[in-house]
This record gives C-alpha cells, structure tokens and sequence, in this order.
C-alpha cells in the first residue's frame, strides 16, 4: 500500500535519520518505506501519530497510507 511517509517527514522537518531514530529503527528503513519499497506497518504507523503529536503535527493513519489509492482499487 502506497504510504506518504515523505510528506508527513518533511512536515515534522525531520531528516531520514533522525525519523528513523525517533522511531528505532535504520534509515535504510525510512528510505525504503519513502520510495514504496518497504510498507509501514500499522506498529510503525502508530509511532508516527505519537512522534508526528509530541513535534505539535496532528497526523492520523489516512495520512500516512494513501487512502485515495484505496478507493480507486475498489
């Protein structure tokens, strides 16, 4: 599923590593979720929502996954 990690990082203002360290794990990791090589999990969607509120960014699960390809798919 097509995922707007980029967008949501690039609000927070956050680089890959940093993001990557908020969230325990690797860069490589972020860089694969951002290029639709490696999916968010809905774990890791939840720690975004957390980390997004704690930097003052409201951002929920629709943001995160791209809904809009969803509904095109059914």
């Amino acid at each position: 599923m097509k995922n707007n990690l980029k967008s949501i990082r690039e609000r927070l203002g956050v680089s890959q590593a940093k993001m990557a360290a908020l969230l325990g794990m690797s860069q490589g990791n972020i860089s694969h979720c951002e290029q639709q090589i490696q999916e968010v999990s809905p774990d890791m969607a939840r720690k975004i929502v957390s980390i997004s509120r704690d930097l003052g960014v409201e951002v929920s699960f629709d943001d995160i996954y791209d809904v809009s390809e969803q509904a095109k798919a059914a």
